[in-house]
Parts: structure tokens; C-alpha cells; sequence
């Protein structure tokens, strides 16, 4: 990490005791979180808290993002609602690795009831350490970017 990086991180109901952790030991790494709840354990509607964070990423008001519900499917899904972002699902670290060096994703999405929070922690330490590596992965990160914006 070169500089210090802002990361939202957002949750269900399902997944707020994970994120707590996810919180703290991502401060621990050095960067800044800023937390977009759910701040209790009370029902929330997952899609608009994983599309908070999609915005805050896309505007630049972050630099990454991590979401986290039962299964991360639906964090997942809500978020690439917003253009420009790439958000993968990631329940091992070699997919998080992945997500970024060959797919350029801004966000990570994890399930609470699929991971525990040891593996939660290496994911998202892996996804905020690891980079795009363009090469041969670029012409496809920019086929998806124009069908995205030209519709085909």
C-alpha cells in the first residue's frame, strides 16, 4: 500500500458480527474504513447498503470496497447495478487475488454463513493487497467496460 486507501465496508443483518471484525482488521492493516452498516443486527435491505458502497467506490470517495451478506450473491449482484463497477464474490483467497490482478474489481463480496471470520480476514487482506495486472487480462476488463456502456 503505497498510500493510505479508504475502504467502505457494508453488510446485512446476517453478516454485521463479521463485518465488526472485518472493520477492525482492516484498520489494522493501516487503511481507513468508513463503516456503511448495517450498524446493529436489525433487518436491513442488503441491496441498499451494497449499493452505498458501489457509489462511494464508483464517485471516488473510496478506493475499494467490501460487502458482505449471508451468501455474498446478493451483495454481489446489487452492486454490479452500478456502471463501472466490478464487484466479485470471493470465499478463498486465490479468487480475491484473481478478482483484482485479472478482473480489476473494486469490490469483494463474502458470505458470513459460507466463511468464517478467519478466512474473511485473509480474503479481504488479499483483495486490498493485490493489483490489476493489465497484460493480456486488459482487453477483456475493457470488452467489459464498452459493452457496459455501448450495450453490446
Amino acid at each position: 500500500m503505497a498510500e493510505k486507501w479508504k475502504v467502505a465496508l457494508g453488510c446485512d443483518e446476517a453478516a454485521y458480527d463479521m463485518k465488526q471484525v472485518l472493520v477492525a482488521h482492516i484498520e489494522s492493516l493501516g487503511y481507513d474504513v468508513e463503516d456503511f452498516g448495517t450498524h446493529d443486527a436489525k433487518p436491513v435491505l442488503y441491496p441498499d447498503v451494497a449499493l452505498e458502497v458501489a457509489q462511494a467506490v464508483s464517485e471516488g470517495r473510496v478506493d475499494r470496497g467490501v460487502l458482505i451478506c449471508g451468501t455474498g450473491i446478493g451483495v454481489a449482484v446489487s452492486a454490479n447495478k452500478v456502471p463501472g463497477i466490478r464487484a466479485a464474490q470471493a470465499h478463498d483467497t486465490y479468487s480475491a487475488e484473481r478478482a483484482r490482478k485479472s478482473n480489476d474489481a473494486q469490490i469483494v463480496t463474502m458470505g458470513a454463513r459460507v466463511i468464517g471470520l478467519e478466512l474473511a480476514k485473509m480474503i479481504a487482506e488479499t483483495f486490498l493487497s493485490s493489483e490489476f495486472s493489465g497484460g493480456s487480462s486488459q482487453a477483456k476488463v475493457d470488452r467489459i467496460a464498452a459493452y457496459e456502456r455501448d450495450g453490446r
